[in-house]
């Protein structure tokens, strides 16, 4: 009888934590982290703010896993499941799409402003960020690489620098313009990313990929 209670009890706990990581990001991405409570996550998900402190332990661990499950959005292109679909263009196409798409989203664009000027402050805000984001984001591609490599389809000595050569040939200077409240330019988006393939498949492809 305890066992099938235990069982009953966890779907409510897993429900419980996405709530609050959904409610933790819209008050994030919408507020920014200086201006958002705990008190007020926990109202908007529904559950007491002991829940949430009982989940996460503090507000920057929750904002970790408000960013990780954002990000974890975009990692999704970069699993090894993936490696066997289309051409090497075509795979390394997918990703820089799904890159820029995700770093224009106005909410993303938004965060990102804010995170940059609360980590003036509190410098521990911006390295939460980039644990929890870029630097997991950064390790997910440099994974990807490192089997395209083994499979004997990029020569790349250093994968971890070719992952930041193909995001910032991606971005462009679309990145800047982006954050500065420049309008996302789709067609100018697609010419970066297909000129960044190019450059990345004449730098790294193997003869027969190439």
């Amino acid at each position: 009888m305890s066992s099938e209670v235990k069982k009953l009890g966890r779907p409510t706990d897993s429900a419980k934590r996405e709530a609050i990581v959904a409610a933790a990001r819209d008050a994030f991405f919408e507020r920014g982290f200086a201006a958002t409570s705990i008190e007020q996550i926990a109202a908007d998900a529904g559950v007491s703010k002991v829940t949430v402190y009982n989940h996460f332990g503090d507000k920057r661990a929750l904002f970790a896993a408000a960013v990780e499950e954002q990000c974890g959005i975009m990692r999704q292109h970069f699993t090894i499941a993936h490696i066997a679909k289309g051409s090497l263009r075509e795979r390394l196409t997918t990703i820089g799409e799904a890159m820029v798409a995700f770093l224009s989203r106005e909410e993303m664009i938004q965060f990102d402003r804010r995170i940059a000027a609360e980590t003036e402050h509190d410098p521990e805000i911006g390295l939460a960020f980039l644990t929890a984001g870029p630097h997991r984001m950064k390790g997910a591609f440099t994974a990807f690489i490192t089997a395209m490599h083994d499979a004997g389809e990029l020569q790349v000595e250093d994968p971890a620098l070719a992952a930041e050569q193909f995001a910032s040939m991606c971005k462009g200077m679309g990145d800047l313009d982006r954050r500065y409240g420049q309008p996302t330019d789709p067609e100018q988006d697609r010419t970066r990313i297909a000129a960044a393939v190019e450059v990345f498949c004449r730098a790294y492809a193997t003869a027969g990929e190439s």
